[in-house]
């Protein structure tokens, strides 16, 4: 007898449906697994055959097949012992026929136990896509899949109870998202920016890019706080809207770096590698492609510190990523494209010292070394980087002064607002930042006054702004004015983003 269950598989976010067959037929016993399973997906053999005699079923001395398909595409992991179980269950007569308006995801322990499966909400997204209007997953994960709308989740603890509920014996119960969110990373106040004395064009750039979100370089000596602005950066930003929430949880969901008590991340992600990191760390990678840190700080911060000691080929691998807002992993298989909207924060010591230019400190390099060491980060690099700022040491009197009035959450306050006259501006696009404007947009949304257009043209002469350069120099402006709370770029504004250029020694 035939019997056919619903599953699914992810690669990359997308997902695509996967049809369980299991056929019982007269024979030697044997059980094999085709349509290009891996090796975890062989496995599964054993694991399901020791979790039906362990739940109390017959497991069938006969032969066995199971077919995934689409066979043409590899399956990996452990997804699929749950479909097998259930398809096989329902083949051999012991449980009835199953309704293809249901999805069954989840690995089974020997005990028949269901253990935690990654990427459960892209997978009960897909469902809703697909048509599919129940899914079972393991009970660590039901709270995931309840995050998506228009789908009933059942969060199952074993196989007994879910094969007694297709029975009609005992009835599983659907649940809803319970509205508890992972730990807001700035609940409690410790880089709240009223507490870095001094630095106040820094505080100000930071605000710029938080509203904006725009590229940031800091430079400076070692000491004057580039690393503590940095790391404030999540108390100032604007909460994730719940569209962009649950792009950025289904990313983690991949990961596996949700928590099982509040899988919905609420928090901008503020990623900071240190720079010995891998090619495929960074971007992304692997046999079966896993997000790297440019992919798990989509929507929110890559904090790279001491940016010139990151390795020449990771740096340049961030040039499409930051103009293109995506990031795609190409293997013999398959090519995977992971999103990658980040706002890149940058620090870094001018010179091999770190004091080159400080008022405080005589700096021990020489010409042609600080030379060599600003070119360790490449032109088209830096033609991607909208904010430029020093940041010097602080003298004593700034250090021991008291705390600033301006808290995070009044910054915070700004940026939100400035946000939503960006949403306003962008409705019914893909947009939701100005820097994510494309030449059209720039055009529309950035007109230059007389005046302003003539100090443009000045500057575009006197710096040798690339183009590249000279669009996001007016979308930095755009946001200046945003902050302003004024319709039009007005000369002020536009003087504001130029001086964020960068110092000639980089």
């Amino acid at each position: 007898m035939l019997a056919k269950v619903k599953s699914c598989a992810v690669f990359g976010l997308d997902g695509f449906i996967v049809d369980v067959e299991v056929d019982i037929a007269p024979g030697l016993p044997r059980f094999d697994v085709v349509g290009l399973p891996d090796t975890a997906v062989q496995e599964a053999r054993a694991r399901v055959r020791a979790a039906v005699r362990n739940s109390g079923y017959e497991f069938p001395l006969r032969r066995i097949t199971a077919n995934l398909a689409p066979a043409d595409v590899r399956k990996a992991g452990s997804t699929y012992d749950l479909p097998m179980a259930v398809a096989l269950l329902q083949s051999s007569g012991q449980v009835p026929p199953v309704a293809q308006d249901s999805m069954f995801i989840g690995q089974l322990s020997l005990n028949g136990d269901l253990l935690h499966t990654d990427g459960v909400l892209p997978m009960a997204a897909l469902a809703r896509e697909s048509g599919v209007s129940k899914v079972f997953v393991p009970s660590p994960d039901g709270q995931e899949a309840a995050l998506v709308e228009g789908v009933e989740a059942f969060p199952v603890k074993d196989l007994a109870s879910l094969i007694r509920h297709l029975s009609g014996e005992h009835e599983l119960t659907s649940i809803t998202w319970d509205g508890t969110a992972r730990e807001s990373s700035t609940a409690d106040g410790a880089f709240d920016i009223s507490t870095i004395r001094g630095q106040e064009q820094s505080k100000r750039a930071l605000e710029v890019a938080a509203a904006g979100s725009h590229n940031l370089l800091m430079s400076g000596p070692p000491g004057s706080g580039k690393t503590l602005l940095a790391r404030t950066l999540p108390t100032i930003l604007p909460s994730l809207t719940h569209e962009e929430a649950i792009e950025v949880t289904k990313i983690y969901s991949i990961a596996d770096s949700l928590t099982r008590e509040s899988p919905l991340v609420t928090e901008r992600p503020f990623r900071a590698p240190h720079h010995t990191i891998s090619y495929a760390g960074l971007v992304g990678g692997g046999s079966i492609p896993r997000p790297g840190e440019i992919t798990m700080s989509h929507r929110g911060v890559l904090f790279l510190d001491e940016l010139p000691e990151f390795g020449h080929r990771i740096l340049e691998a961030m040039r499409q990523p930051l103009e293109d807002k995506r990031v795609v992993i190409s293997r013999a298989q398959a090519s995977v494209a992971y999103p990658a909207n980040f706002m890149l924060v940058g620090a870094m010591n001018p010179c091999p010292c770190g004091y080159y230019g400080d008022s405080l400190k005589q700096c021990t390099c020489t010409d042609s070394q600080v030379s060599r060491y600003g070119k360790r980060l490449s032109g088209p690099l830096l033609d991607r980087i909208d904010i430029f700022v020093d940041v010097p040491s602080v003298d004593y009197e700034k250090l021991t002064a008291p705390p600033g009035a301006d808290r995070s959450k009044n910054v915070r306050a700004r940026t939100e607002r400035a946000r939503e006259i960006q949403r306003a501006r962008f409705a019914g696009t893909s947009l939701l930042t100005n820097s994510e404007m494309g030449p059209n947009e720039v055009h529309k949304f950035c007109q230059l006054g007389d005046q302003a257009s003539g100090m443009m043209g000045s500057a575009m002469r006197q710096m040798n702004l690339s183009a590249r350069v000279y669009h996001r120099v007016l979308k930095l402006s755009r946001t200046i004015a945003d902050l302003a709370g004024s319709e039009a770029i007005e000369v002020e504004h536009l003087a504001e983003a130029l001086q964020y250029r960068p110092p000639q020694w980089i």
